[in-house]
């Protein structure tokens, strides 16, 4: 096993996300870099991936390291049959670092404790998305000048979203306040509501989207109802557009609110947000790719400087 892997959001103190914040600065000052020179990465990209797959791609490549891997399991020896284990062993031998999501969760903590290369775990399954949450982190950071005390409204699919899950677990650090907006059928698993109440983070459950709730936000963090998640497809139709966030809901918001999401968007941000100067999302994606420069580097040693 690899001690440097990064599995989960919960593997970083607050000082290491603090320190990965100031390696992303250093990385968007001077993006392009020849410091993994000799280096090689395999993405191993068991369900698709479009922003994960080509900031991490990107990240490698602006560093001066080369790729090998995969954006369809289907072109893999895992449509074969080929174990889980099988795959990250003999991919072990050829790469320096692992970047791997998949669709079960565990499967990246599983992955890192059968090979001595580091993995970064791009997503597994409704579980964790980690190098989400430091670009989250890294976007909230950059447009509130600070990660203290922010009020942080999370819409939609709080049931399986991952990166709501991660988010959570990386700004219990900075006394945030949360507000769950979901459906009964996609409210936040109780597991999480423990978290915050074992570490005395204040929280508030909603089930109507309303300005009432945007009005309180530093951030409003969207997200889809994410349709792969479901086995009943009526299910998914009953809920998949249940809020939508439109610009003129935005008008009495705070000066300073920023709206995130993950992306992809489906229905949940209607197109008149999009120049909105409180939309934040297209950015957000792009500090992705600063971010997982700065986390690479990390899970493989090397000074950002």
């Amino acid at each position: 096993m690899n001690k440097n892997s990064l599995v989960s959001i919960s593997d970083y103190t607050k000082d290491d996300i603090w320190r990965i914040i100031q390696s992303a600065k250093s990385f968007e000052e001077q993006p392009n870099r020849s410091v993994l020179q000799g280096k090689i990465a395999a993405t191993l990209f068991f369900e698709p991936s479009t922003r994960t797959r080509l900031s991490f791609e990107t990240a490698v490549n602006r560093l001066g390291g080369k790729i090998i891997g995969f954006a369809d399991a289907a072109t893999s020896s895992s449509s074969k049959g080929e174990t889980l284990k099988d795959t990250i062993s003999m991919v072990s031998n050829y790469v320096d670092l692992i970047i791997m999501r998949h669709h079960l969760e565990g499967a990246a903590r599983y992955a890192s404790e059968i090979t001595n290369v580091p993995v970064i775990n791009a997503g597994d399954g409704a579980n964790q998305h980690p190098t989400q949450t430091m670009l989250d982190i890294y976007s909230i950071y950059k447009t509130q000048g600070t990660l203290d005390n922010i009020h942080i409204t999370m819409v939609g699919d709080l049931k399986y979203g991952r990166t709501v899950h991660s988010l959570i677990f990386g700004m219990s650090h900075f006394n945030p306040t949360f507000h769950f907006v979901a459906p009964e059928e996609l409210r936040l698993p109780e597991v999480y509501k423990n978290f915050c109440d074992k570490h005395n983070i204040r929280y508030y459950e909603h089930t109507e989207f309303s300005e009432d709730v945007i009005n309180v936000s530093d951030i409003l963090y969207m997200t889809r109802v994410q349709r792969e998640r479901f086995t009943d497809l009526i299910e998914y139709e009953k809920v998949k557009n249940v809020y939508i966030l439109r610009n003129k809901m935005l008008a009495n918001s705070k000066d300073n609110l920023r709206v995130l999401h993950p992306l992809p968007r489906v229905n949940e941000i209607a197109y008149d947000v999009d120049d909105n100067p409180k939309a934040y999302f297209i950015e957000q994606a792009k500090n992705g790719m600063y971010v997982r420069e700065a986390i690479i580097c990390d899970v493989l040693g090397i000074p950002c400087k």
